[in-house]
C-alpha cells in the first residue's frame, strides 16, 4: 500500500500549507478508493485526504457496512494521524474494530483501531 499511497500523494492540492496527505480507503471487497486533502484559499473549505477518499467509495455506492481498513499518509518523516473532524466521519462509517493504517513515506506505519483513535464518538445514538 506505501508505493500506492506515495503515487496518490502527488494528487495533493496544499499551496498553502506545502502539507501533502493521501488516503486509501479499502471495502470489504477489496476495492479501493483514494483521496487527497484538497486546500482552498477559505482554509474552511478545505477537505482532508480521508473524508476525500470515504466520500468517494459514499459515492460510488458503498454503505456503511462495507468499509474494511483506511491508510493515511502524510508527506512528512513523522507518522501523521487523523484529525478529530475526520476521526467523526470514520467513526461514521467504520465499525469499531476496523484499521486506521497511518505511514510515512519511509514505509514507517502505526495501526490503531477506529475504538482507539474514537473512544467517544458522537453517533446516532446521540441524536435520540
Amino acid at each position: 500500500m506505501r508505493e500506492k499511497l506515495l503515487k496518490v500523494l502527488e494528487n495533493s492540492y496544499s499551496p498553502y500549507s506545502h502539507f501533502r496527505v493521501a488516503a486509501i480507503v479499502q471495502m470489504k471487497d477489496g476495492q479501493t478508493f483514494q483521496g487527497v486533502n484538497v486546500e482552498n484559499a477559505s482554509y474552511g473549505a478545505t477537505i482532508c485526504a480521508e473524508r476525500s477518499a470515504i466520500v468517494s467509495a459514499i459515492s460510488n455506492g458503498y454503505k456503511k457496512e462495507d468499509f474494511e481498513a483506511l491508510y493515511v499518509m502524510c508527506d512528512n518523516d513523522k507518522i501523521g494521524m487523523c484529525c478529530f473532524l475526520c476521526r467523526q466521519v470514520i467513526s461514521e462509517f467504520f465499525g469499531k474494530d476496523k484499521k486506521i493504517i497511518a505511514m510515512n513515506p519511509k514505509g514507517e506505519t502505526e495501526t490503531h483501531t477506529v475504538e482507539e483513535l474514537c473512544p467517544y464518538p458522537f453517533s446516532e445514538d446521540d441524536l435520540r
